[in-house]
């Protein structure tokens, strides 16, 4: 803010400088033209060019007065602004201010005319003299800065507020994303955690050791979730950690019957994902594509870069999915493709693809592409964002 305050005055002066230095050339070769046509047209003897010095001067002190006027004129138009709603009725208070402010102006600038010497200033007897001779010459002029001012004003204020109000509308838009993103993240816990369990409740009479080996398979499943909670992305090699501890659980239930490749390209590794994203993809596969085959099935995981994007493939050589459409959308419409689907179109917007792939009795290939940012990129970014806030 500080910083803010240091900046705005040299500028605010700075645009004056520059109107001044706009209006010095504009009236400067307005003379010099006038003169060179009164000697064409030979009209008398033509007018000498103003002192570059004292058109500088005069119009400087000229319109730096009106600088020292528009704190006035920016309370003025706070107070009775333009809006839609009441800008009738406030017209009629800035019309006679137009008028005060120019005649203010224009006793200020007299003023300092008489007091400095002026040019010319010997050719009138006294500053009444000169404030008429200004009067008439530049209260109209005046009248149309104040206005001008005034437009200015109105138009900042009202570009602050829609930005003020855009940002409250993408700061509202922000933080609904992420109460969704929470609750479709929260709504994939109890699920795995209902699968879970009814896994293991079949090997408690079964194979008591393997019930106890997926109670503690599924504690270290538990105490991961916890440590991530509210957070939605992870870098990739934890969510492996995660989906492996998942896997364990699985491979103790199947044995023999269900087999994992994972093919992950190293440099894919620091890569952030969202939080939970394969986990129950890769449980889709088991329970629709391996659990219902008596000799079980082969689940591939890959990974790989390529063009900007993370590629994330959960491939199983299963049932693949049903040709009957109505068969088809149910089998697509559980809770973990739906709510990966909805996850996805939350966090990255158009900017990912999410595609299944299945020839019935062939498979079910679940691809997704995401922008491919790595760990250490997105805290650069934002180190950067607190210091520009320090």
């Amino acid at each position: 803010m500080a910083r803010g305050r240091w900046t705005k005055w040299p500028l605010f002066f700075g645009v004056w400088t520059l109107v001044a230095l706009v209006f010095i050339g504009f009236q400067y070769f307005t003379a010099a033209g006038l003169g060179q046509l009164a000697e064409r047209v030979g009209q008398g003897t033509p007018a000498e060019p103003p002192s570059y010095a004292a058109t500088f001067f005069w119009n400087f002190v000229r319109f730096y007065l009106w600088a020292a006027l528009y704190p006035l004129i920016v309370l003025l138009a706070r107070r009775f602004g333009l809006d839609k709603q009441s800008w009738a009725r406030n017209v009629l208070v800035h019309l006679p201010a137009s008028f005060l402010f120019a005649t203010a102006h224009l006793a200020a600038y007299v003023v300092l005319y008489r007091a400095l010497g002026g040019p010319r200033v010997e050719l009138f007897s006294s500053v009444f003299e000169v404030f008429e001779f200004y009067f008439y010459r530049f209260l109209l002029l005046n009248m149309q800065l104040y206005w001008v001012c005034l437009i200015v004003i109105c138009a900042h204020d009202y570009y602050r507020k829609y930005r003020e109000e855009e940002l409250k509308a993408s700061e509202l838009r922000t933080q609904l994303a992420q109460a969704q993103l929470q609750a479709l993240k929260m709504q994939l816990h109890p699920h795995f955690l209902f699968n879970t369990l009814n896994a293991v409740s079949e090997l408690v009479y079964q194979s008591p050791e393997k019930a106890e080996r997926m109670i503690t398979q599924l504690s270290d499943m538990l105490r991961l979730s916890l440590d991530r909670v509210g957070v939605q992305e992870v870098p990739l090699k934890q969510e492996l950690d995660f989906l492996d501890k998942y896997l364990k659980i699985e491979q103790t239930r199947f044995q023999e019957r269900l087999r994992v490749e994972m093919k992950i390209d190293p440099e894919a590794l620091d890569s952030l994902v969202p939080n939970m994203i394969l986990q129950p993809l890769v449980e889709n596969a088991v329970r629709h594509g391996i659990a219902p085959r008596s000799r079980g099935g082969r689940i591939e995981i890959r990974a790989a870069r390529a063009d900007r994007m993370l590629h994330l493939d959960v491939c199983d050589d299963g049932l693949g999915l049903p040709a009957e459409p109505q068969q088809r959308g149910k089998k697509n419409g559980g809770v973990g493709l739906s709510n990966t689907r909805a996850r996805l179109e939350r966090l990255y917007g158009t900017s990912h693809r999410f595609e299944l792939t299945s020839t019935p009795g062939s498979g079910l290939t679940v691809s997704l592409a995401i922008p491919f940012r790595e760990v250490h990129t997105v805290a650069e970014g934002s180190s950067e964002h607190q210091d520009a806030h320090r």
